[in-house]
């Protein structure tokens, strides 16, 4: 096999990895902080890629839509915070996933009331339309690039405003001990509505990224939001730096096994037979290690402190 092929399928995963950890990051926060199971992370990522693809067409710039989207998602998840999922905050895990599974047709109606039921096409800036050359004769994508790049810088900021800052600690006391940060004077209400509205951004950034990308459709959240629980269940529930190592494990063998095995079992099997193990196998890979995981590590590779 072709080694080029491979450095690209590395970075498509190592791509694909960071924009998931984008989304399992807040998901992480939310479950492991709030104690809040919410199904419609996945929804928030897509209104997040359907209003960068309006504010884009809108302003006639990538960069024009991806704040404001960023900015309209906050609101966004404030609002929802604030109506909805606050009033969910002691209640057990099944009303949770009912309420917030509602959340989700609601979401996708919405959405496909406002802007129809055809998928919406984003493009992305023409400064990063031109491929680079990483190696001698091997050109790899330069908005790929600045999506590996805007996931790493994400991440790194993530980590110093969750351990190193002030709101970092106020966010790990109402994990601790909800009723004494509150006696201390701390607002757990602020608190949680301003990690909401963050978790909400994050899915919004990874939806107007990945936008450009993939199709920018009705229910596009639902199946990337299963690959996000498959992270934190890998990495850790509450763990910043599980999400992350979870999320890169993720997007490499998922990406790499849909694409090396089918030439694999081409090279080794039968055409009609290989056109089925291959896809097949490379789908069932991810929950594979999900499962190797568990039996090994119960709570994840780096469960949160407590």
């Amino acid at each position: 096999m072709d080694v080029t092929l491979v450095i690209e399928h590395l970075l498509n995963g190592l791509q694909f990895g960071l924009m998931l950890f984008l989304l399992a990051a807040g998901l992480t926060l939310v479950f492991g902080i709030m104690d809040l199971i919410n199904l419609a992370h996945g929804s928030l990522y897509m209104a997040g890629a359907y209003l960068a693809a309006t504010f884009t067409s809108m302003s006639g710039s990538f960069w024009i839509g991806l704040a404001s989207a960023l900015v309209a998602t906050a609101v966004l998840g404030v609002i929802l915070e604030v109506s909805v999922i606050r009033r969910l905050y002691g209640r057990d895990h099944l009303a949770q996933v009912l309420a917030t599974f509602a959340l989700i047709l609601i979401f996708n109606e919405g959405a496909r009331m406002v802007w129809g039921s055809q998928p919406l096409t984003l493009s992305a800036p023409a400064a990063l339309s031109k491929p680079v050359e990483l190696l001698p004769d091997f050109f790899y994508s330069s908005y790929r690039l600045f999506i590996i790049g805007a996931g790493i810088a994400v991440a790194a900021l993530l980590y110093v405003v969750v351990v190193k800052t002030r709101i970092g600690m106020l966010v790990r006391a109402g994990a601790s001990n909800r009723e004494m940060a509150t006696a201390m004077g701390v607002n757990i209400k602020l608190v949680f509505t301003c990690l909401f509205a963050f978790g909400a951004v994050l899915c919004a950034l990874a939806g107007a990224l990945l936008g450009p990308i993939l199709a920018v459709q009705v229910g596009m959240g639902e199946s990337i939001l299963i690959l996000a629980f498959v992270v934190i269940v890998i990495g850790g529930i509450g763990s910043i730096r599980g999400a992350l190592v979870g999320a890169l494990l993720v997007g490499i063998v998922d990406t790499l096994s849909r694409t090396v095995l089918p030439l694999a079992f081409k090279a080794m099997l039968p055409a009609d037979i290989a056109a089925d193990l291959g896809p097949a196998i490379a789908g069932m890979l991810t929950y594979v290690l999900m499962a190797a995981v568990l039996f090994f590590k119960p709570q994840g590779l780096f469960p949160a402190r407590g």
